[in-house]
């Protein structure tokens, strides 16, 4: 919806920056992890993951990240469209990418049946950087983007104060499990490593030939 211009601001991957970098981005925001993010996923079965893996097309920054780290691994993947219930069992001899909630309630769901490869872990361990899942991103046209982006900083920052109340309003997962994810998984900051890790995915990103080859400036407000 922002690519087609129904939208003028909105929270969205960081693959959408890197393919099409006409946006300004908010300062100091973005979802973000250092390390093991729990919600980005490859389940499995075995002692190692299956060369056949289903993909949620909708998440394209996981699959993504997914072609550079088993490019790094020097193996290759039979990508397959997911086309039923992302909860249901995994097929025998196939793994599957999880992202977001459907992750965590597949986690949940079956807890120790499966294996997991944590891709922020993954990429941690390769580039030694956080990885940046999504931004706050603007469309050029947008007037006065700087006031917008102070706002979208002082709420996150009010949430962050706050924290146990947005703990407080999920029902679907326990209190233990939201304050756990919330703060040691996910970050929500937008500082200079978590800047050089997105310039590093779009390197990689070019590298594969999945974006143009350049270097998109950031345009910070």
């Amino acid at each position: 919806m922002l690519a087609a211009g129904e939208l003028d601001i909105a929270l969205v991957s960081s693959f959408e920056f890197l393919r099409n970098p006409i946006y300004r981005i908010v300062d100091g925001v973005s979802i973000a992890s250092d390390g093991a993010v729990y919600s980005v996923v490859v389940a499995y079965e075995g002692s190692k993951a299956h060369r056949q893996i289903e993909l949620d097309p909708a998440s394209e920054t996981s699959v993504a990240l997914l072609h550079f780290l088993v490019n790094e691994r020097g193996v290759s993947v039979d990508a397959i469209k997911m086309e039923a219930d992302m909860l249901s069992p995994l097929a025998p001899d196939r793994s599957r990418l999880l992202i977001g909630d459907q992750a965590i309630r597949f986690r949940q769901k079956y807890r120790d049946t499966y294996r997991y490869r944590d891709l922020g872990e993954e990429w941690k361990a390769v580039v030694r950087l956080p990885f940046v899942y999504a931004l706050w991103l603007m469309r050029p046209e947008v007037d006065d983007p700087n006031a917008i982006g102070d706002e979208l900083r002082s709420l996150r920052d009010h949430n962050l104060e706050n924290l146990h109340e947005v703990i407080a309003s999920q029902k679907e997962f326990s209190p233990e499990f939201c304050s756990r994810y919330y703060t040691q998984h996910l970050r929500f900051s937008l500082e200079d490593r978590e800047k050089t890790g997105l310039r590093e995915f779009g390197r990689a990103c070019a590298k594969l030939g999945l974006i143009p080859q350049r270097e998109p400036p950031l345009q910070l407000v």
